[in-house]
């Protein structure tokens, strides 16, 4: 499908989402509506009902292009629709389906517990998690997501605790723990500003966190306290993040490559899968904005090239900040030492 077909689907899918809410609306919602509705409406409403709880959630998830349909999302969306049904249509018409609001929720509500209840189960299986990862003697970065994943799930709210527990880990648990050295390994951000950029905003958040307390404490106490929460997060992040950046370099393990820059973006890559290498100047010409490739440049107070990128032969997938899935065709790598990681390649 070109893009003039794609652009043109979507605004005929947009249009027949507005025309649907339209026409519903001015049924239900304006001068005409005595007229054209008896008292005894109930197959009329059955087919609004149909159109926002089925349809309008059908057109919805299709206009988001790229992304999976899912039941959950299609269940949500299902019941956002039967409870806009039942405030756009008049109380006279929808007291026969008064139940169908409830059982929506309820059945939204059912979704969340069994959520819910993947947390317990990964609650319930951790400290075997754990275990296994120390017997491995291995950086949980990685470990962790996979073993959360082979042993639990890979529901995206398990992605999400998996991603928090790592950010509590490098936080306060990982402050005896020495950076992997030898031939394999390569540091990615001793020779840039990245560490110091982390303190320093550390710092202003710390400034910020005193100064906005102190000011709107006495008027709204309720979001100092949220603000105060919110900002203390954030500085376990940050603290997390310089320590996932210093205890995992990159490294070269059974022919693949173990690539991060701290919690919120980390791939491995075959060498199986490397189409081609790009060095030097011509890795540099590489536009690093591009959606198809991910950078693994660390922060500098300058813009600065890559001393490489892979291409790879077919997309690969990374995993992003709190467990969002990505994929890429291209990744572009800054080292300390490129010389020495260019040397395996030779």
């Amino acid at each position: 499908m070109t893009a003039v077909q794609r652009d043109r689907r979507f605004y005929i899918l947009l249009f027949l989402l507005f025309l649907v809410l339209g026409v519903n609306t001015f049924l239900y919602r304006s001068p005409i509506t005595p007229l054209v509705l008896s008292a005894d409406a109930n197959w009329v409403v059955i087919g609004s009902l149909i159109d926002l709880a089925i349809v309008a959630p059908l057109l919805i998830l299709f206009l988001k292009r790229g992304k999976k349909i899912t039941v959950k999302s299609f269940v949500m969306w299902m019941v956002l629709g039967v409870v806009l049904a039942r405030f756009l249509i008049p109380s006279v018409y929808f007291e026969p389906f008064t139940y169908l609001p409830i059982a929506a929720i309820g059945l939204e509500a059912v979704i969340l517990l069994a959520e819910l209840g993947l947390v317990v189960l990964l609650a319930w299986r951790l400290p075997g998690i754990i275990r296994w990862i120390k017997a491995h003697g291995e950086s949980p970065l990685f470990l962790l997501p996979a073993a959360v994943e082979k042993r639990v799930g890979s529901h995206v709210l398990l992605r999400i605790v998996a991603h928090e527990i790592i950010v509590f880990f490098y936080a306060f648990a990982s402050w005896k723990k020495h950076p992997p050295k030898g031939e394999s390994y390569f540091t990615l951000h001793q020779k840039s500003s990245l560490i110091a950029v982390y303190i320093m905003l550390i710092h202003a958040v710390v400034i910020e966190t005193i100064g906005i307390h102190w000011l709107i404490h006495g008027k709204s106490p309720v979001i100092s306290v949220i603000l105060l929460i919110l900002n203390i997060y954030t500085v376990i992040y940050f603290i997390g993040e310089i320590q996932a950046v210093r205890l995992n370099p990159l490294s070269v393990k059974d022919k693949k490559l173990y690539v991060s820059l701290g919690m919120g973006k980390r791939m491995v890559i075959p060498f199986a899968e490397m189409e081609k290498i790009h060095w030097g100047k011509e890795a540099a010409e590489f536009n690093l904005k591009s959606k198809e490739l991910i950078t693994f440049i660390a922060k500098d107070f300058e813009e600065v090239p890559p001393h490489c990128v892979i291409e790879f032969r077919k997309p690969l997938e990374a995993s992003m900040l709190y467990g969002l899935k990505k994929t890429y065709t291209k990744a572009a790598i800054r080292l300390d030492e490129p010389e020495r990681f260019k040397s395996l390649f030779s």
